[in-house]
């Protein structure tokens, strides 16, 4: 036969999948809602779990086995959810910290966009070529692979934001980081959509079929659909940009402190949900210069 591994081997891992991208970006959202004063004390254990993180990439990328690949993956989120949370605190951002006026010109705005950003998009550069130092030529490269889809998929979320998509997402804004929301635009959709979905998709595809290929080991399995279900999770991401789709509901348990603090207003102040790719970094943007 020539599918060998069993549904179990399959579904497992998307099923943890599933809940390490729900439970982590509500995480992310909860923490980023609470007072100002308390971004010290999240930051310094996000990076103590960085830091473990880190110590499980090296430790997994060794061995080869279902629970290594598990390991893996999850370590790699920490070390993401690090650059993120940084990110949204005001720790580590960009020289820019204005946004653009309406008459900002095409180009001028980019540049501004990316000065923004700049600083957290060189330390996500940055640690990417790290774990790909300290696990390479090792059996095991699911942390790595987790690493770089979140960065590849993130990133494409990014740009299309910036090139105008029906759902923004203002409301998961923190105060100090208002100015980015000169970089928004608002439009049905753009000519880089299709590519993103498409060529994440068959990324995803070409993933489970190589999972189902006989003579993989289980721990290969194991890694290969998880990186297949994030990457499945990234489109749904980018779909529920142009959807009109209420995405609220599935962190409404990590809003609440933001809406204590903001009033209810903070929550419901877009009449459009916002994807949860915006939720992790707040992205690039043109401002809304036009009626979609």
């Amino acid at each position: 036969m020539w599918i060998s591994a069993s549904a179990a081997d399959l579904l497992w891992p998307v099923a943890f999948a599933a809940f390490v991208w729900w439970f982590a970006t509500g995480i992310v959202l909860l923490l980023d809602g609470l007072p100002t004063r308390t971004f010290r004390w999240s930051l310094a254990i996000s990076t103590l779990l960085a830091g473990v993180g880190l110590a499980g990439l090296i430790k997994s990328a060794a061995v080869d086995g279902v629970m290594a690949s598990y390991v893996a993956f999850a370590s790699a989120v920490l070390v993401w959810g690090w650059h993120e949370l940084a990110f949204l605190t005001g720790l580590i951002t960009g020289p820019r910290k204005a946004g653009c006026s309406e008459d900002c010109g095409s180009w001028a705005h980019f540049r501004h966009a990316i000065e923004a950003i700049l600083y957290h998009e060189l330390a996500l550069i940055g640690t990417a070529l790290l774990i790909v130092a300290l696990t390479w030529q090792q059996p095991n490269q699911v942390g790595t692979w987790t690493f770089l889809a979140l960065w590849l998929m993130r990133t494409s979320a990014k740009l299309n934001l910036f090139l105008g998509v029906r759902n923004l997402s203002e409301e998961f804004l923190p105060e100090h980081l208002a100015y980015l929301k000169s970089f928004f635009r608002r439009r049905p959709m753009n000519w880089l959509f299709p590519l993103s979905v498409t060529g994440g998709t068959v990324l995803a595809g070409l993933l489970v079929v190589r999972a189902l290929h006989p003579g993989l080991s289980d721990g290969e399995v194991a890694g290969l659909m998880l990186v297949a279900a994030f990457l499945a999770l990234a489109i749904v991401e980018h779909w529920m940009m142009v959807l009109p789709i209420d995405t609220t509901r599935l962190w409404r348990w990590a809003m609440r402190a933001r809406t204590r603090r903001g009033g209810p207003e903070a929550l419901w102040r877009s009449p459009l949900p916002a994807p949860p790719a915006a939720l992790v970094a707040p992205p690039l943007r043109e401002p809304a210069r036009e009626q979609p």
